[in-house]
Parts: structure tokens; sequence; C-alpha cells
């Protein structure tokens, strides 16, 4: 009886961090995202952008992707969340054309495999540029 009980409070504990972790994650996404922001207004979201060795992206979070273009930043909003899509995982993007568009798919490597996740899928970009 005691082992039984002893499981349940590691499991509730388990359960604690993997909700702190989230909640932390969270927290630094939009933090990052706030950061790199600041000071920049939307404009009209489109539907590709450049492909250049400067359009590299940073990734936010499981569902939001930035790429720098000049002056501009340009926010992706993914069509549905992407597993394993977190800071400084590897992103495998294939490229229909010379630019990044909407619906482009992706895969993401994670530090230490040699087999990407499911494919993901690019969303419209929002241009954010400074006053």
């Amino acid at each position: 009886m005691r082992t039984a009980w002893m499981m349940g409070v590691l499991a509730l504990a388990g359960c604690a961090s993997s909700s702190e972790m989230r909640a932390t994650r969270q927290a630094e996404a939009s933090a990052a995202l706030a950061k790199e922001l600041d000071g920049r207004i939307a404009g009209k979201p489109v539907n590709c952008i450049g492909n250049s060795a400067s359009t590299r992206p940073m990734i936010i979070d499981e569902n939001t992707i930035l790429y720098r273009e000049g002056g501009r930043v340009y926010r992706n909003t993914l069509a549905a969340a992407c597993p394993r899509l977190t800071p400084y995982n590897t992103m495998i993007t294939e490229v229909q054309g010379g630019q990044l568009c909407r619906n482009d798919r992706f895969r993401v490597l994670e530090p230490g495999t040699t087999i990407p996740g499911p494919y993901c899928r690019l969303g419209q970009f929002t241009p954010f540029q400074r006053q």
C-alpha cells in the first residue's frame, strides 16, 4: 500500500515539474518575442519572403519563427504547432523555388539525433518594421 502511495506522489511531482518547465519555456518565448519585436509595427501579412543566407530562422516556440531580412523582421505563425520546435534545434526546410512561402514544409532535427521529426508547415509572414 505504501509503495502505491509513493508512486502517486512521484507521479504528481513529475506533473508539477513538467508544467513548471512548460510555463518557464513559455515565459522565455514571450520575452524573446517581445525583445525582437520591440519598437516595431506590424505590416500586412504576405505569403512569401526571400530565401537568402541572411534569412535564417530564429525559433521562438512551437508556433512561432522569426526571420530577418534587411531591416525587417518577419513573424511566421505556423499553420499548426510543430512538435519539438524549440530554440537550439535545427530546421530542415523544403524550399520550392527561390522563396520561403506559406505551406512550405520543414522538419526539426534535435541535437544528437539523426532522424528528423514529423513535417510541419509554415504560415503567413507578418512583417515588422521600425517606425
